[in-house]
């Protein structure tokens, strides 16, 4: 699907968007080495459909008020939504919140390695289980969202459905570019970029991918 693209476009990529990252690279609290599992695993499940700078408001109080599956587990369903409620759906997304706490007792807090079994977690799909493989299992696999789709399709190229965790072309893309000794980096990196540079509305001209961006070579 991606054979078009050149292996020197990609290096490219990946070395422009790193080379900025270290200067511009946002920090968050779950971007911190050593945190436990269930802290990555909320972190990502809170991010999903949601801008970090809204998740890192309440994140940290949501960690010291629920430190652990149990304590999420035995919690109010009404007490985990006051805390989601800048969220969007936070009434649906407590009540799954607190059901992944029970299904995580139930398995003693082990996550499975093999993917089906990861996904058949509730909860836990296509970008929750990408996120539980690269920042606990450190594998390379991509944060794909809206956010990155924008990314890689303004500089590479559209996509063909309109599902993103469905589409071929994009998901294959998405595995080659963090295919990175810094994959987690390499992620970060491009949703990053996504927030600050390559917005619905692009700075196309303070960006360092400018040169051999398609989107910009369209509109200039």
């Amino acid at each position: 699907m991606i054979k078009h693209i050149s292996k020197r476009k990609i290096r490219f990529f990946q070395q422009e968007l790193l080379k900025w990252y270290e200067t511009n690279g946002r920090k968050f609290y779950w971007r911190k080495r050593r945190l436990t599992n269930y802290q990555y695993i909320i972190a990502e499940v809170l991010l999903q459909r949601t801008k970090a700078e809204t998740v890192a408001k309440f994140y940290p109080n949501f960690i010291i008020e629920f430190p652990n599956w149990k304590s999420l587990a035995d919690a109010d369903v009404k007490r985990i939504k006051e805390y989601l409620k800048p969220v969007g759906l936070y009434t649906q997304r407590s009540i799954r919140l607190k059901n992944l706490a029970i299904e995580m007792i139930k398995r003693k807090g082990r996550l499975p390695r093999k993917r089906e079994e990861l996904e058949s977690i509730p909860f836990i799909g296509q970008y929750i289980a990408n996120a539980i493989e690269l920042v606990i299992f450190n594998e390379p696999s991509p944060l794909v969202d809206v956010n990155m789709a924008r990314v890689l399709e303004r500089f590479f190229g559209e996509r063909q459905l309109a599902d993103i965790r469905y589409d071929p072309y994009l998901q294959e893309l998405s595995y080659v570019i963090v295919e990175h000794e810094n994959a987690k980096d390499m992620n970060w990196a491009v949703l990053d970029f996504a927030a600050i540079i390559c917005k619905p509305k692009p700075l196309c001209l303070i960006c360092p991918l400018a040169t051999k961006c398609l989107f910009y070579e369209s509109i200039v």
